[in-house]
């Protein structure tokens, strides 16, 4: 079912969100795609356009020399404010267009078929859309042929997400959370904040394998993956780093309120049940680092909150430890 995005641009937004497209790289199939519409409906641009909060951002296109847009001045943004094709047939006679910079301006848009981006969860995350500098009206053939490659757009867009989510936990795959990671630690730099790191290992799993079957470790980890996101907030990044090891990245957050974070996800598991194996206490061990102003790279950030962990498991597990805070570190520096 359609979601009106005017009654849940919050959950529209998280959609698109959770996509993990926005800035990214070009891709094959988008190229492709955006390539044959020009050719097959014969249109000097075209695009797949996603519409974030305050912009439009072009994953691919033809014909346009800039990557986004503001969204206010968008065409594609009434196009995902429904269900049907969004189409303006001369522009500089519409008047909800007429005045509009990309009309009176570059790229001089005069016609428009806009298709609507309505992912499996009903959200309209964007458009792919035709464009002409003449006025022109779109057959319904060529409508249709739009529709279908908007299809396969959908399509490489939900494949996109699957191949980054981790199949049995719902988190990020490895290499998509360290994508992730790398765009916060540059964001964390150019605006000059704190961002902090999670590495958490389950105490003993191999033992509920072996003891319980792998049905009941998957329930775990499963269970794990949901508490932890319970725990975390909206704008931190999780994902599965391999086997029982999970990790988290927490933007804006310095380590004193890491620690905080962390030992809220260790008495939650502590308190937690599963039917299996209900008799038998399960709990996790966490490594907590928080950047330095030097550090750039993720797996060195990572290899703090290792270390972290690693302690934390030799000290008993079932607890918190956290890596150097970079005020002591920059006090030892000084002192060397």
């Amino acid at each position: 079912m359609h979601t009106n995005f005017k009654s849940d641009e919050n959950g529209r937004l998280r959609a698109l969100e959770h996509l993990k497209v926005l800035d990214t790289p070009k891709e094959v199939p988008f190229e492709k795609i955006v390539t044959l519409v020009k050719q097959t409906l014969s249109v000097p641009i075209c695009a797949v356009s996603l519409i974030d909060k305050n912009r439009q951002w072009f994953k691919a296109s033809r014909g346009l020399d800039a990557n986004e847009t503001p969204r206010d001045i968008s065409f594609c943004t009434h196009a995902i404010k429904g269900t049907e094709p969004f189409v303006v047939n001369d522009a500089s006679t519409d008047p909800m267009f007429m005045a509009n910079p990309l009309v009176t301006g570059g790229p001089k848009i005069r016609s428009y078929a806009g298709i609507p981006l309505t992912m499996s969860n009903g959200y309209n995350v964007g458009s792919l859309c035709a464009i002409d500098t003449v006025p022109r009206q779109f057959s319904q053939a060529e409508i249709s042929i739009l529709a279908n490659f908007a299809k396969v757009v959908i399509d490489e867009l939900e494949l996109r997400q699957l191949a980054s989510i981790d199949p049995l936990t719902g988190t990020l795959t490895r290499r998509s959370w360290f994508e992730a990671a790398n765009k916060e630690v540059e964001r964390a730099i150019r605006h000059q904040r704190p961002v902090s790191f999670l590495l958490m290992d389950l105490d003993h799993f191999k033992s509920v394998n072996d003891e319980y079957g792998h049905a009941a470790g998957d329930r775990v980890l499963q269970q794990f993956g949901t508490l932890v996101r319970h725990e975390l907030r909206k704008p931190d990044i999780f994902g599965r780093y391999g086997g029982e090891e999970f990790v988290a990245v927490l933007p804006e957050t310095d380590l004193s309120s890491a620690n905080i974070l962390a030992q809220r996800i260790c008495a939650a598991v502590r308190k937690a049940k599963i039917a299996e194996i209900d008799h038998k206490r399960w709990t996790v061990s966490i490594g907590v680092a928080e950047r330095f102003s030097h550090e750039t790279d993720v797996a060195k950030l990572l290899k703090r909150a290792d270390v972290a962990l690693y302690e934390a498991k030799a000290d008993g597990r079932d607890r918190v430890n956290c890596s150097e805070s970079p005020a002591s570190h920059l006090r030892r520096e000084a002192a060397a």
